[in-house]
């Protein structure tokens, strides 16, 4: 009786992590969007005018290393959130610290679980795995306008994807730092689901250009069963469903420069419906790094060349570890 009473609250206690983890950026978000202007017609006025101050004197930090915490990236929420589906990080070859790193990561699946747990916490042990590497998950920089939800994010050492953060990184923090950038964005979030195996990636060659002009290596990871853990749903063509989810999709777009996905998971218990993911594992491999050249204005031609250099190297990555993984032999990895 008492062994299962811990297994129930070890797994209420997985759920409770990964159920709090997107609406705690809204709450974090909502306070200062909705407080900030009602204050200034309060006696607490200040409070809102000091803000403002920091953030107009803190406004390059995010974007010049940022404000990382070892103890948030230690928080035991995290190991709480890896166990969950559970999450694993597998290395396949060593990252000296004598160099940089652009680790592109695929897919971005609906919600980067298995991205966000590997490099934005320390939960699966990224620092005792790659020792001297200091990893930087990139995204959107939108996240870093916006009071307290900032200092958060950077405390766990994410950072804006924007060239001008990537390359400060690459470039001015010294050696062993690994960018880790989700190449196929939100584009590639539409084609999250059980099954799919589908990347965008043809035409994304800004990540090879960063690492041409920082002469940072080129290293590729795949997330295995990070499309498992939600079902998104497509409705068909021709009904009022599909035109409003269209409609929503483009609007979104259009505004805030996100692609919105209709998906649904678990609910509170294992076989109901909701929209926590499914408990299903997810194995982020990270490959062998692609020695580049560093080249202050490469050639198209020379960002083809490494592209398809990087397109072999992740096709290599994803053959070997498949099977092992649960992905049929016979299937194939489809770039877009």
């Amino acid at each position: 009786m008492a062994f299962g009473f811990t297994l129930d609250f070890q797994s209420a206690l997985q759920t409770l992590s990964v159920l709090h983890w997107i609406p705690l950026y809204v709450v974090l978000g909502t306070i200062p969007i909705l407080l900030g202007p009602i204050l200034l017609f309060t006696k607490y006025w200040m409070l809102s005018v000091l803000t403002l101050v920091w953030l107009i004197y803190d406004w390059k930090t995010h974007s010049r290393g940022g404000r990382r915490s070892n103890w948030v990236r230690n928080w035991t929420v995290w190991k709480y959130f890896r166990d969950y589906f559970p999450v694993k990080l597998v290395k396949t070859c060593e990252l000296p610290p004598s160099h940089n790193y652009v680790i592109a990561s695929h897919p971005h699946g609906i919600l980067s679980y298995g991205m966000f747990c590997n490099f934005g916490t320390e939960s699966t042990g990224f620092s005792q795995i790659f020792p001297g590497i200091t990893p930087s998950l990139a995204t959107l920089e939108g996240i870093f306008w916006i009071p307290i939800v900032r200092e958060y994010v950077m405390a766990k050492g994410i950072c804006p994807v924007s060239r001008l953060a990537l390359k400060y990184l690459l470039t001015e923090m010294g050696s062993g730092n690994a960018v880790i950038v989700v190449v196929g964005g939100a584009a590639e979030a539409l084609l999250s689901k059980p099954g799919n195996n589908s990347i965008v990636l043809n035409n994304r060659k800004g990540f090879v250009r960063l690492a041409l002009q920082t002469g940072a290596y080129l290293v590729p990871s795949y997330s295995f069963g990070e499309n498992e853990v939600h079902k998104q749903e497509t409705f068909p063509d021709g009904t009022w469903l599909r035109s409003f989810q269209k409609a929503f999709q483009q609007t979104a777009k259009a505004i805030l420069g996100l692609n919105f996905c209709t998906f649904h998971g678990r609910g509170l218990t294992k076989n109901s419906w909701g929209f926590l993911p499914f408990n299903r594992p997810i194995t982020t491999v990270v490959g062998e790094p692609i020695p580049v050249p560093k080249i202050e204005k490469p050639s198209q031609e020379l960002v083809d060349k490494y592209h398809a250099q990087y397109i072999k190297a992740l096709l290599k990555l994803f053959n070997e570890h498949k099977v092992q993984y649960g992905i049929p032999e016979t299937r194939e990895l489809t770039i877009f």
